[in-house]
Parts: C-alpha cells; structure tokens; sequence
C-alpha cells in the first residue's frame, strides 16, 4: 500500500507542477486557459475557482489515470474562436510568448528539483560516513592501495581541484560522473592512527556503460566501512553450535585477516566446496581476550548458488554523518546538483543513442513505483530526494526534441524564428506520428526492464 500511495503523491505532485508551469505563464501571456487536468480517462473531480485570473474561467479536473495530464487553451486549431477573443487564443501569440508557455512546464520541473535538493540540505539527512569498506583485490581501489578504513576527505580531478567529501553516498556521487564521463579520481584519504595520503582512482579505464552495483564493485566502492563484528546470533543456527556470540568481532577466518563487515559476509558466503560446507577457524575477541573457533556454516541456495550462512547478523552499523547546509548554501547545492542530474542524464541518454550506453537504463512506471515506495519507508529526506530525481528526469525528458513533447514543439517554433514560417500541417503530422512511434518504442523498452528487473 504504501508503494502505491507514495506513486501516486509522486506522479500528482510532478504533473501538477509541470502543468502549472504552462498554466501560469499562459495566463501571464493572457491566454485563455480553458482546462488544468492532472491525470485521463473519467473524471474524478471537477471544478471552477470562485476566484480566478482576471478573465479566466478555467475548468480544474483530476483523471483517473495519474500518467500524465493537459492544458487546454483557446486555439482557433481546436475549435472556433469568437473575433473578440482571437487575441487571447494560443496560436495568435507572439513566438517568444507561445515558446515561454511551452518551455514552462519542463522549466517548472526542474524548478521544483532545486527546491527540493535545497530543503533536503536544510533539512538535514543521515548518510553513512565516507570510510571506504574493504575493496575486492580486483578492484581499482585496491589496486590503487586502498584496504578499508580509509576516510575520504575530498575529492576531484586533481589535486589542485579538489572538494570536500560529505558522506560516503557524496563519493559514490562524484565516482559515477567520473567513471560515466571516463575521467580518472583523486581521493584525499586519512587512514586509521593519524596520517593521510592522495590516492587516483584510475576510473578513466573502467569503459563503463551503467551505473549499476557491478559498476561500484569494480571501483572498490561497494559499501560503507562496517566494524566485523557480530549482532544476534540465530538459536540452532551455525553461529551458535560454533559457540559464536552477539558483540564477537572477528578478526580472521581460515587464516585470512577481516577488515570490515561486507569482507566478512564474502568469506562467509564463499566458505562452501561445491554444495559442501567448509570448516574454518575463526580468530575473535571477545570481551578483551582472543578466542579461536571452528566454525562449520549451513548451505544455502542463493540463485541456483550454494553459498554459506551462520545465522547471525554480520557487521556493525555503519558510522553515521548528518549532511546538512544553511539556507543559501542549500539552495546554491540545490541548483548545483540539479545542475549535474541534468547534464548526467543527457550524456547518458545521448550515450544510449549512439551505442555507448546500454538501453537497461531506462526505466519506466513500475521501476519508479517501486523506488518510490522504498524511498518513502526510508524517511521523509530520502522521499524528498527521490522525488527531485524524478523532476529532473521529467524535466530534461521533456526538453528532448521529439515532436510529441515539449521539446519538439520548442523546435518548431525555432524553425519558425529561423525562417519566418511555421511548419506546414502535411510536415507536422508526420513528425507527430514519428514522434508518437519512437515514444511508443522507449515506452516498450522501459516496461521491458521493468519487468526484467524486478521478477527477471
């Protein structure tokens, strides 16, 4: 209930405001708008302000259908227009004022992004500390000398260009647009004990085409720092026939010395033979003194794999930052990272156009409405956030020049400053239906990843 519920708020909330963005600028432009709908299909509600814009007598509905939604305005297109109401039709006006009616909704969007980014920065959100957990040995990070425990304190293209690191979700951030845009890190790392170093994360050789969890892997950059210890051990589980206890922290397992929590589920996982449990000694202390263990794990089949399990939680919390700014700085990192969502997505879009990116990117309706759904059980900021995501992809998706969208009708009225002529109804109609043709494609392609990512 509460996916759909948080789908809802989100798909209502971004259409609201895209179309406001055309209703408010059109009634700048006195333009007669005879209709603000949020959703299709049957009509759920209806109704007329008693107050209104000087000379509007705008009809407000809410659709059944929350996909989408519409401003009508008085267009001789559409249907005739009185000669005393010509100069407030849609199509009579000035170039430059049906281009700012059109660009509005996009514009609003991306508006309600920087606001957004800006109160979740006033706010304050909690966020894992930016100590990197132990890297894979393949890894670029370790590869480059890192071994867990690492706090990183800044970050960029060089050391003369770098910026302070706010969280560990703050360095994954400037990682992927490094590793999309083929650029190499320099990370200002403090290591444990006192001490700090420049380490370059050599991004620039990792060819990547998504931002996906394989991606952060082969960085180094999986997970946050988590002290090895361990939480509730499970009754009859292998933790505790081994005599495993709750706040043990372990510090090595057959041999191998443990840096951090995610390292230590690994070697749990990986303590199988084929389908066999793997018995190994377990160096731990507990309360001061060190013990020695063998422990025997339970196998478990995890996607046709047999992996082990011990049954007991693995690994500490991890530390814990509050990333909050002041009010101008807020709003300035709002615009800032509305900013970069933007042109992130527009390279990866135009990445996926010319092959260089994999079309597994795009996603659609149940993506979202799963997303949506966990951001909101994680708290109001992480809602927060995930609903600036999406204004921006609502935004920039908007703005593309296919001519069913706001962006295609922006292109026409380019034609038409460049020419001095509109394009003809015979050209229109066979770019709306290319238009309508390729939309219906990306459509199919995103409910095909849809599908494939959450029961593939």
């Amino acid at each position: 209930m509460l996916t759909v519920v948080a789908f809802v708020v989100a798909l209502g909330l971004l259409i609201a405001v895209h179309e406001y963005g055309h209703y408010r600028v059109a009634v700048a432009c006195n333009v007669r708008v005879l209709r603000f709908s949020i959703g299709f299909g049957p009509t759920l509600l209806r109704w007329k302000p008693r107050r209104q814009h000087p000379g509007q007598d705008t009809e407000f509905v809410v659709g059944a259908l929350p996909l989408g939604g519409y401003v009508r305005m008085l267009d001789e297109r559409e249907a005739p227009v009185a000669a005393e109401e010509r100069h407030r039709a849609f199509n009579t006006q000035p170039l430059k004022s049906r281009a700012a009616i059109v660009a509005a909704g996009p514009i609003a969007n991306l508006l309600l992004a920087v606001l957004l980014y800006a109160v979740v920065g006033w706010i304050g959100v909690q966020e894992p500390a930016a100590v990197i957990g132990k890297p894979a040995d393949t890894s670029l990070a370790a590869e480059a000398g890192l071994r867990g425990g690492e706090r990183v304190l800044s970050a960029g293209d060089s050391a003369e260009s770098l910026s302070p690191v706010a969280s560990f979700e703050d360095l994954r951030w400037q990682a992927t647009r490094a590793a999309l845009d083929g650029r190499d890190l320099t990370l200002e790392v403090a290591v444990q004990g006192g001490g700090g170093r420049e380490v370059l994360l050599p991004l620039s050789r990792l060819g990547t085409r998504d931002a996906d969890p394989q991606m952060f892997a082969r960085i180094g950059l999986a997970a946050p720092f988590t002290r090895p210890v361990l939480g509730e051990v499970m009754p009859d589980g292998a933790a505790h026939r081994a005599g495993l206890e709750a706040g043990d922290l372990v510090l090595s397992v057959g041999g191998r010395p443990v840096a951090d929590g995610a390292q230590l589920r690994e070697l749990i996982r990986a303590s199988v033979d084929g389908r066999e449990p793997r018995t190994q000694a377990w160096h731990i202390e507990r309360g001061g003194s060190a013990l020695t263990l063998d422990v025997r794990p339970d196998v478990r089949e995890d996607g046709g794999t047999a992996v082990g399990r011990i049954g007991a939680y693995v690994g500490s919390a991890p530390e814990m930052v509050t990333v909050r700014q002041g009010p101008l700085d807020g709003l300035a990192k709002g615009v800032q990272r509305t900013w970069e969502v933007s042109a992130l997505t527009l390279k990866m879009m135009g990445k996926m156009l010319v092959g260089e990116a994999s079309i597994k990117n795009i996603s659609g309706p149940l993506t979202i409405a799963d997303y949506a759904g966990k951001s909101a059980s994680l708290g109001l900021t992480q809602y927060l956030v995930f609903l600036a995501l999406i204004s921006v992809s609502l935004g920039v998706l908007n703005l593309l020049p296919l001519p069913v969208l706001d962006g295609g009708h922006l292109m026409y009225y380019l034609w038409e400053g460049l020419t001095g002529r509109s394009v003809s109804d015979a050209w229109m109609e066979r770019l709306q239906r290319g238009g309508v043709a390729l939309l219906l494609v990306m459509m199919s392609i995103a409910l095909f990843n849809d599908v494939n990512r959450l029961f593939g």
